[in-house]
């Protein structure tokens, strides 16, 4: 290994890192989908309702959230797109920062995907019709 090769791996993976990462994030919510599908949280649970809305599907699998979790993808999206820009705004006339984006990294961006996830269910079982919110 000598320091040319070193520095050329550690270049590719300094390229690759944020590839990769962007997209087990994707991977990560869809897995987590059916997580908060199966399990009771604080006293909610959300139940996954059949094609023709009449039955609960009870066992659910990763084929039943693939609808639903593109709904919930794209209203993770603009929720996130709509908090961005209060964030932008909010620094633009309340602090200091010059730049349009000084602040703004992936830290902040896990935040506001947290924080839309958390409104994002509550207005995905308004919008959605397959999806119940139950008291367990």
């Amino acid at each position: 290994m000598t320091p040319e090769i070193t520095v050329a791996l550690f270049d590719i993976f300094r390229f690759w890192f944020p590839v990769l990462w962007s997209f087990t994030i994707l991977l990560a919510l869809f897995r987590g989908l059916k997580y908060i599908f199966n399990s009771c949280i604080n006293g909610f649970e959300l139940k996954l309702l059949t094609c023709d809305g009449s039955s609960i599907v009870e066992v659910i699998g990763y084929g039943d959230l693939v609808k639903v979790w593109r709904k919930w993808l794209m209203l993770l999206i603009w929720l996130v797109g709509s908090v961005m820009i209060l964030a932008l705004v909010y620094t633009n006339l309340f602090t200091s920062y010059s730049g349009l984006f000084e602040w703004f990294n992936i830290y902040w961006l896990y935040g506001f995907i947290l924080f839309s996830g958390y409104f994002s269910f509550i207005i995905l079982s308004s919008k959605c019709k397959k999806i119940k919110i139950l008291t367990c």
